[in-house]
């Protein structure tokens, strides 16, 4: 029988995740590149239509379009494991310019590693 992976897996995968947030609140997408797979692709609806496609359009919208913002806040708020599959949930409150983002991820563990391969979001409306 094999050991079970499961916290082992957990905890590399929160790490995945945590280096994207620091480059969200530092706004700097170097921080965050490692997490993701080079076919990485991101995606939201904006005005009812999709929008989106490959990652390296996060990237410039961090280096961009954001601003640092070391009180940004996140939880990490599920992440959900079968073999070397996964998906996760972050939150994140005021992150530049206030903004508050629930973000999907889609994981895979590729040659041991655990690495992003989508993002979908919903950005919440300013108060």
């Amino acid at each position: 029988m094999l050991k079970p992976t499961f916290v082992d897996d957990y905890a590399a995968i929160t790490e995945t995740l945590n280096k994207y947030n620091q480059g969200v609140a530092k706004a700097d997408s170097s921080i965050m590149k490692p997490a993701f797979a080079a076919e990485a692709t991101i995606f939201s609806s904006k005005d009812g239509a999709l929008n989106g496609g490959a990652i390296s359009g996060l990237f410039e919208g961090i280096d961009t379009a954001f601003k640092a913002t070391p009180e940004s806040r996140y939880a990490i708020a599920y992440i959900d494991i079968t073999g070397t599959a996964a998906s996760a949930r972050v939150d994140t409150n005021d992150s530049s310019d206030g903004q508050c983002f629930t973000d999907y991820f889609h994981l895979l563990k590729i040659k041991g590693i655990w690495t992003i391969l989508s993002k979908v979001f919903h950005s919440h409306p300013s108060a």
